[in-house]
């Protein structure tokens, strides 16, 4: 069985529409979330979305990131502070929740935070940031007891998280596997190419897994994201 694990869209339609080019003959794809605020076309993003949940129907499996949440959520009090803390996000958030279609944001509202699975014996969990914290980061270079920590409390063999958008992998010693599987939409690796985690997984469970590069023009996307025009949005431009 092949599945692409995406993750951390943010709006960004091309770099997904490359990666979904990509993946367009795996078995299933699991999305970790993250998917409408601070790009430049959340509603193309979210079309994307729902033209392959309708297609795969179970074989797509789908959580919420914590900026969906906060696109679901939004007051003027969370944009405030979210202005105060990351100035574009902030704006970003603002205008996000103005031009994105109501039902969006309402499909986002209701997604799960965490989901467990079970493949040919193999448990897996799926989560934004790690099982304990939406939000929490893992990020490379961890040492191993800090990542233990983090997931003690799942029972799963294999846990697949993004958020940081910046891919690695642990093998603990506690014999779980955790594999951050980077981001689609706004990578922050040195290359900043849309990434995502192809996994395989034979009948008896055991499973290899590699990170997957997909080359995009990210300087149509820093134009794209210009012609937003909303406060600080060159900020946000030159994180791509």
């Amino acid at each position: 069985m092949k599945i692409a694990v995406i993750s951390d869209i943010h709006a960004n339609y091309l770099a997904l529409s490359k990666v979904l080019e990509n993946i367009s003959t795996f078995d299933k794809i699991f999305c970790l979330g993250d998917l409408i605020l601070a790009g430049y076309d959340p509603n193309s993003t979210m079309d994307a979305i729902f033209k392959l949940k309708d297609r795969l129907k179970d074989d797509f499996v789908i959580i919420q990131g914590n900026t969906d949440k906060m696109v679901a959520n939004c007051t003027d009090e969370l944009i405030q502070k979210t202005k105060e803390a990351f100035a574009c996000m902030g704006y970003s958030l603002e205008q996000d929740i103005k031009i994105t279609k109501p039902e969006y944001i309402e499909y986002v509202r209701n997604l799960p935070e965490k989901r467990n699975l079970v493949i040919n014996g193999l448990k897996i969990e799926l989560v934004h940031g790690s099982p304990r914290n939406q939000s929490e980061n893992i990020y490379p270079s961890l040492e191993n007891d800090k990542v233990e920590e983090m997931v003690k409390e799942s029972s799963a063999d294999l846990i697949l998280c993004g958020h940081t958008h910046i891919p690695c992998g642990y093998s603990l010693n506690n014999g779980k596997i955790v594999v951050n599987v980077g981001s689609v939409g706004r990578p922050m690796d040195e290359d900043k190419m849309p990434t995502y985690l192809e996994l395989l997984i034979d009948d008896e469970g055991k499973f290899l897994f590699e990170h997957k590069k997909v080359p995009y023009d990210k300087e149509l996307v820093k134009r794209h994201i210009l012609t937003r025009n909303f406060k600080h949005c060159e900020d946000l431009a030159n994180m791509f």
